[in-house]
């Protein structure tokens, strides 16, 4: 009985499929299935490139202060600086800025150390220098005049010369042309009609300047280091007389420091590099003296000049006579040559305090920064000591008329 049933519904399915195609009309053919174009890739703009970023501004290179911000300020004998400060205001005077200023300390008590305190509370400003990066503390190092022994003829132990300016030296100042190049000079030699850089410290050794010896004297490493300090004097064995050799002129190589070059080479440590710690090497090492002095390029040329007192010390850049533990050296590019300057540092290699009203009356080769100043000890034996191992941090104020 089953396979019945399903044999009777098998039929009438097939009937209703015939019946159903023969009424039907058939359907129409579907159009075409029409696929869209795929979808471009559309980049985005690309992102505009990010600003470099801000330079850090430089810090201002002065500060506004107040006396009573200076330390030690109140217990400076001033009487000591006020002869520095009058010769710096005999030059300073010349200029509008300082004009009021220098004519009010004409009418001081020279001996009233109050009266001299009060004065520059009354007619200046004090400013602390700082560095672009906003660092107030700097090296503060020392120089002395040096003696030597020397002769005005080459012969027996005086074989080392002094020079004076070469002929063929050109100085260039810049500032002629470049007003904001104010305190550059270059110096060069003139080779058909092009100036040439000067011969370095090593080239000159080789090539000597016959006819330019100004004297002989008897030890060529005091010779250099006379050549460090910028000026000394010389006792003459001929003739028995002492005559200054100043600073005439530099051969426009930059100075660098026998002391930061043996270093470097591993020959002496940051505390043994001190003018006694490198003449000790060069008298280990005599056969490397010349190698060591090479590492400076810079040289400079002297000229005589008469010793009429000798408690006179050198004339500075300013073109006054230095005083002794009251004039530095500064870097004129940043400071006002002549200025007085308030230094706080301590005495030379111990941490003593040293505070002080000095006068910034010279420069120097290796005095390069706001916040650096080379301290004058004067002359003789303990002066040397002493400027051999200054080697101090320090801060600087610069004493400013008031508008």
């Amino acid at each position: 009985m089953s396979s019945t049933r399903i044999s009777l519904l098998v039929s009438a399915g097939a009937v209703a499929l015939v019946l159903a195609a023969c009424t039907t009309p058939e359907p129409k053919q579907a159009p075409p299935v029409v696929m869209p174009p795929p979808a471009m890739r559309v980049e985005p703009p690309p992102e505009p490139p990010l600003p470099p970023p801000a330079k850090a501004e430089p810090a201002p290179l002065m500060t506004p202060s107040t006396f009573a911000a200076l330390p030690g300020w109140e217990r400076d004998d001033l009487r000591q600086a006020w002869p520095a400060f009058m010769t710096s205001c005999g030059v300073l005077a010349r200029k509008p800025e300082w004009k009021t200023a220098c004519g009010a300390a004409r009418t001081v008590d020279a001996n009233n150390g109050a009266a001299l305190r009060s004065y520059f509370e009354t007619w200046f400003v004090p400013n602390q220098v700082r560095a672009a990066d906003g660092v107030d503390t700097g090296l503060i190092t020392g120089y002395y005049e040096p003696l030597l022994r020397g002769a005005r003829k080459r012969g027996g132990a005086f074989q080392t010369p002094l020079y004076r300016v070469p002929d063929d030296l050109l100085t260039i100042d810049l500032a002629s042309v470049y007003p904001e190049l104010k305190n550059r000079r270059v110096r060069g030699r003139l080779v058909g009609k092009k100036v040439v850089p000067y011969g370095s410290r090593a080239e000159i050794e080789r090539a000597d300047i016959p006819g330019k010896e100004l004297l002989w004297v008897d030890d060529p490493v005091e010779a250099f280091f006379l050549e460090v300090q910028g000026s000394g004097r010389v006792k003459l064995a001929d003739s028995g007389e002492t005559v200054r050799v100043a600073y005439a002129d530099q051969n426009g190589h930059p100075y660098k420091a026998i002391g930061r070059w043996l270093i470097e080479q591993g020959e002496l440590t940051p505390e043994q590099a001190t003018a006694q710690g490198i003449k000790a090497w060069i008298a280990a090492h005599p056969e490397r003296r010349q190698e060591l002095f090479n590492a400076n390029p810079s040289f400079i040329f002297f000229r005589e000049e008469r010793l009429p007192d000798p408690s006179v010390g050198p004339k500075g850049a300013l073109g006054v006579a230095l005083t002794p533990a009251r004039s530095v050296a500064i870097d004129p590019t940043f400071l006002p040559l002549g200025a007085p300057i308030w230094l706080a540092t301590t005495e030379s290699g111990s941490e003593v305090p040293m505070r002080r009203l000095v006068m910034g009356q010279d420069t120097g080769g290796a005095i390069r920064g706001a916040v650096r100043a080379d301290f004058f000890f004067g002359f003789g034996i303990d002066a040397m000591e002493n400027a051999g191992r200054m080697k101090q941090r320090g801060q600087l104020w610069v004493l400013l008329p008031k508008p």
